[in-house]
């Protein structure tokens, strides 16, 4: 018998998750991750990517992505903002 496990690192201890009512996995690090383990262990892929692609579609998802899209910017506006620091001191 195959079995699957889920860690999630919390307050730097790795504690093992257990999937939710409809046997899915729903990572709490990366929203929209969401994985049909029984599925996946059963071959049946189809099932797999559909759950995957509701994750990617759900509300969390976007968010986060939101989020990251931000940061991205921002980083890249403090890197023009210190490239132009550095040319003024020279």
């Amino acid at each position: 018998m195959i079995e699957s496990y889920w860690f999630e690192l919390r307050d730097g201890q790795y504690q093992q998750l257990s999937p939710d009512a409809q046997g899915m996995y729903r990572s709490e690090v990366f929203p929209g991750l969401w994985l049909q383990a029984e599925a996946l262990i059963a071959g049946q892929l189809a099932e797999v990517l559909t759950v995957l692609q509701r994750g990617i579609a759900s509300a969390g998802h976007a968010d986060s992505v939101k989020k990251l899209a931000g940061r991205k910017g921002a980083g890249k506006a403090e890197k023009r903002a210190g490239a132009r620091d550095s040319k003024k001191r020279k």
